[in-house]
């Protein structure tokens, strides 16, 4: 009786997992919602700390995940502060030093400006489907939609060993993810909100990131503007723009 009972939870769990889709084909799907060819979007960042809250504006260009250039518009103290991304390099001009410094190393994991997010975080844009093989190992309900969770492992060395992803269902776009280190600690959460369908695209218009080993309410994230697939002028990739 044992031995059947056994074999009947075996087989009732292999039917429940055969339900689920194949995850690369579901992350393939979320790639092509949340990546382009290029990108032009104005950003407010709400950083909440300890003690009090300001908001940095910037807008940003990008074209894949290989370059982009970021300038960030105020407050006035931030006001003219530059971030070049060439492939895996990355500089970022000072105005008040007049000078350009490259970040490498250890530093790209550390805190832009006193946020929630690295200098990694904020230059990435990868295709998730190119870098982690991903399993769909259930299935959740996140603000009323129905979502898969997604398993993601990298296939190569990366700042986030492992990740998790609850995926709609239906509009194929992430409302939730957590960042793991390769020893498997959590580092970072993120919520994804305020959906918007943008040329034929499911894309958040809001992103709320928190570090969870830094003290403090998380990090938003706001685009108050965004162009998918447009013309970038080329000078803006080079070193020099930093000083323009």
């Amino acid at each position: 009786m044992r031995f059947f009972v056994v074999v009947v939870f075996l087989l009732l769990s292999a039917t429940a997992h055969a339900e689920y889709p194949d995850g690369t084909a579901v992350l393939k799907k979320l790639d092509a919602n949340m990546t382009s060819e290029t990108r032009v979007v104005v950003t407010k960042m709400i950083i909440h700390g300890r003690r009090d809250t300001r908001t940095v504006e910037s807008k940003s260009w990008t074209q894949g995940d290989r370059r982009a250039y970021t300038e960030y518009l105020s407050p006035p103290r931030e006001q003219g502060t530059k971030m070049l991304k060439l492939e895996d390099r990355l500089w970022m001009y000072s105005p008040s030093t007049d000078r350009i410094i490259q970040i490498s190393g250890h530093m790209l994991r550390q805190s832009v400006m006193g946020s929630d997010l690295s200098y990694e975080d904020m230059m990435d844009d990868p295709r998730l489907s190119e870098l982690y093989t991903a399993e769909v190992t259930g299935t959740e309900t996140i603000d009323q939609r129905s979502c898969w969770v997604l398993q993601l492992t990298a296939n190569k060395d990366l700042a986030y060993n492992t990740r998790k992803l609850w995926v709609d269902q239906e509009r194929y776009v992430p409302l939730r993810e957590e960042l793991y280190a390769k020893s498997g600690r959590l580092l970072k959460k993120i919520d994804l909100k305020d959906f918007k369908q943008i040329d034929n695209r499911w894309f958040p218009l809001r992103m709320v990131f928190k570090d969870v080993l830094k003290i403090g309410k998380g990090t938003e994230f706001v685009m108050e503007s965004i162009e998918f697939n447009v013309p970038i002028p080329e000078h803006l990739f080079s070193k020099a723009a930093l000083r323009r």
